[in-house]
């Protein structure tokens, strides 16, 4: 009891309250530019920090965190660029809603699916950091790529009109994981004698190129639109918020079950919310009683992808306080912070530091309020974004983009990497192809190459695949989640037949 009050008059003190609202305003912001993600901010604000108290300093991060974590969608759903790579999935329905006139919906919509993701995380994290800190701990290379084999049937949920492009589309996204160097010997390879494709196609960039550079592309197809002063979006921009706040609550199992999936995904160390965001739209489309309304503006689709991308917060941190393992890159910098106080993180953080332990709990909850209160009053000003004339926001968002890439890497070749891959992606997107599929490759494919030789390496028995329940599990989810797809493909087929007969 001590611990907790001593930890709830750290965090109300006022100072603390100030630089955490200011910390969140930063993580919206930062993650709302293409290009800009929510490891970037939380780097910069790393330093700001070591003149504060350890809880100050962490309550601030995780509040840039949490709030990084929503801004993508802003984004996402007014320009159909994700902000960062974990508002991925949240393009395929909140920028769609956007585009038929109700962009304040959307972002509603994604607003409060965060607020209740995060507050539903950090209630996970509360009961049961220990056991599930051990849980994630025992998972090998031999369970972690038959999770990333489960992960990958996202595509066939993901394919489009066409089964065969879509599952193109993701191989050309497992082909580009592997240019560069070894991931585990550090040899290049497929690099074809080009100086700047030795250290591969970061991953940013390739994201930026895909979504961002190609949707600015279309956008400006029609010469006609840009010079007469069109905006990204037509028609009337209204919200109504707390209306919205009933509607996700009134999708409780979606809720809870993306929610649920961002924790369980969050606590596996280096997965991360850009998998979780995807598996929990790819369960809610395989739940839902009408799935071929999902990519077309459903709000069960905003819903699931941004409840499980900020979920993946609370459950980044389960093995960072359960047995000092940092879940992301971002709880590695959180781990690094507590360490430049003198604090030692792993098991005995809970004993020793209770006090702490318990701040980043409350830290993590009133963020999350911050954040909702934030994005509330000042979602009038972001939705001005879509009255802004093609003419105007097209190079300004090309900016940002370039910045971006640029300030990944300071190489300008990335900026050459950038512009080849925007208009691979522009050309695919004109013939039909998904571009989901792609950057779904593009992420679970290192992970996947690189688990899958560390099982080898430790042992030869590619059996242990088999043998390994957890992993056995995983690889026959696997199995049953293509299953379901080709079962879906032909009914929708059987169904478009038997209505073309109809017709006529």
């Amino acid at each position: 009891m001590d611990s907790l009050l001593s930890a709830l008059s750290q965090i109300f003190a006022l100072s603390t309250l100030t630089f955490m609202l200011v910390g969140t305003i930063a993580g919206i912001i930062a993650a709302a530019i293409p290009g800009f993600t929510v490891t970037m901010a939380i780097v910069l604000t790393l330093p700001l920090t070591f003149n504060m108290d350890p809880l100050q300093g962490v309550a601030v991060m995780l509040s840039v965190y949490v709030g990084g974590l929503t801004g993508g969608l802003i984004s996402a759903a007014l320009l159909g660029i994700p902000g960062t790579p974990s508002s991925v999935a949240t393009t395929f329905d909140a920028f769609p809603m956007a585009r038929k006139g109700d962009p304040g919906r959307a972002l509603s919509l994604g607003v409060w699916a965060s607020f209740f993701g995060t507050l539903i995380s950090t209630a996970v994290l509360v009961v049961a950091a220990p056991p599930l800190a051990i849980f994630a701990v025992k998972l090998g290379p031999w369970e972690y790529f038959s999770l990333i084999v489960f992960a990958l049937t996202i595509v066939a949920s993901l394919v489009g009109a066409s089964v065969l492009r879509g599952l193109l589309a993701g191989l050309i996204g497992l082909a580009i994981s592997t240019v560069g160097a070894d991931p585990i010997l550090g040899r290049p390879r497929f690099d074809f004698g080009f100086e700047m494709l030795e250290t591969g196609l970061p991953f940013l960039v390739v994201l930026i190129g895909i979504f961002a550079i190609s949707q600015l592309l279309s956008e400006v197809e029609d010469a006609r639109t840009v010079r007469s002063g069109a905006s990204l979006v037509t028609g009337a921009i209204d919200f109504k918020t707390f209306k919205v706040m009933k509607e996700v609550l009134m999708s409780p199992v979606n809720l809870a079950r993306s929610s649920v999936i961002g924790v369980l995904i969050g606590a596996l160390p280096g997965a991360g919310g850009s998998i979780s965001n995807l598996v929990a739209y790819d369960q809610a489309k395989r739940a839902s009683k009408t799935p071929e309304k999902f990519g077309n503006g459903t709000p069960d689709g905003v819903i699931a992808s941004e409840s499980g991308n900020s979920a993946t917060a609370g459950g980044g941190l389960i093995p960072l306080i359960g047995l000092g393992i940092p879940g992301s890159a971002v709880d590695a910098i959180l781990m690094a912070s507590l360490m430049v106080h003198g604090i030692s993180v792993g098991p005995r953080l809970v004993l020793d530091h209770s006090d702490l332990v318990y701040g980043m709990f409350i830290a993590m909850a009133v963020a999350s309020f911050m954040m909702l209160i934030v994005s509330v009053l000042s979602m009038r000003l972001f939705l001005r974004v879509a009255a802004v004339p093609k003419w105007l926001i097209v190079p300004t968002v090309l900016v940002c983009c370039v910045v971006g890439a640029f300030a990944l890497n300071n190489r300008v070749t990335d900026l050459y990497l950038l512009g080849f891959v925007g208009l691979v992606g522009y050309a695919l997107r004109s013939l039909g192809y998904p571009l989901a599929p792609l950057v779904l490759g593009v992420i679970l494919g290192p992970i996947a190459e690189t688990n899958l030789r560390r099982a080898l390496m430790t042992d030869g028995d590619p059996t242990l695949f088999l043998t390994r329940p957890i992993s056995l599990i995983f690889l026959i989810a696997a199995v049953m989640a293509i299953a379901w797809a080709v079962r879906n493909h032909i009914k929708t087929n059987k169904n478009n037949g038997k209505n073309a007969q109809d017709a006529s």
